[in-house]
């Protein structure tokens, strides 16, 4: 009985493995360029830009979602990478700002997103 309990745990941790792997393969390596939004202030009152980065700045320490407005009006949702949260904290400063984010893109659901890895400053996004 042992011997089979055994077996189980190890494909199991086997085929999670795998599954994680074939996940992140559909993740593809990106640099989204422009604004740093609170998403519920951009969705609901097109809340951005210099004027309202006190405001976005709050939201996101409470908790808002963050988001990339690129220059075209596409909105990406900015995740944070479970293993190293430190660029995702950082960036939470940037409200308001242009920055280049670089990290795994994805879409799901019709909604784009981006775990960040990594961002700079960036000119006029």
């Amino acid at each position: 009985m042992r011997k089979r309990i055994f077996a189980f745990v190890i494909a199991s941790a086997i085929l999670a493995g795998s599954a994680r792997a074939h996940e992140a393969s559909k993740h593809r390596a990106a640099t989204v360029t422009g604004e740093i939004v609170d998403t519920g202030c951009f969705l609901g009152h097109r809340g951005q830009g210099a004027k309202h980065v006190g405001c976005a700045t709050k939201c996101i320490n409470g908790g808002m979602p963050m988001g990339v407005l690129t220059r075209q009006g596409t909105l990406y949702l900015v995740t944070m990478n479970h293993d190293n949260p430190d660029p995702y904290n950082k960036l939470k400063g940037m409200a308001g700002k242009s920055v280049a984010v670089t990290g795994q893109s994805y879409t799901r659901a019709g909604m784009k997103a981006i775990e960040v890895t990594g961002f700079k400053p960036a000119r006029g996004a």
